[in-house]
């Protein structure tokens, strides 16, 4: 596959997943609507693809749940994808925790703890 069309299938994704979760399509109750999809990179045949997934809300809902949550619901996500999306092949997701959200936060609030001081 080509990087265009590659870079597409990405775009894509991230789009049905991102509305699948906002929508409360995904039941499993360690999934909020609060968790954003960031990123995904196919690989070059477009069989699989890593889904990277953060979570802005960190007092009620742990990052690494929501990931097993998204990960236990996979085959549906999937299904869902394949309804919806015209693939010859729909690929096989796998969820990974992004904590760069998390960690840039968290150095801003160490900088700007630094300035006051």
């Amino acid at each position: 596959m080509d990087q265009i069309r590659l870079r597409r299938l990405e775009e894509l994704l991230r789009e049905e997943i991102s509305n699948l979760i906002n929508r409360g399509e995904v039941k499993d109750p360690r999934v909020s609507s609060l968790v954003s999809v960031t990123r995904v990179e196919a690989s070059r045949d477009g069989s699989h693809a890593k889904v990277w997934v953060s979570c802005l809300d960190t007092e009620n809902l742990s990052l690494d749940e929501a990931v097993q949550g998204l990960e236990h619901a996979a085959g549906y996500i999937q299904s869902q994808i394949a309804r919806t999306v015209r693939l010859r092949l729909t690929p096989v997701l796998h969820f990974i925790a992004d904590v760069g959200i998390r960690d840039g936060l968290e150095m801003t609030e160490k900088i700007k703890g630094l300035v006051k001081e």
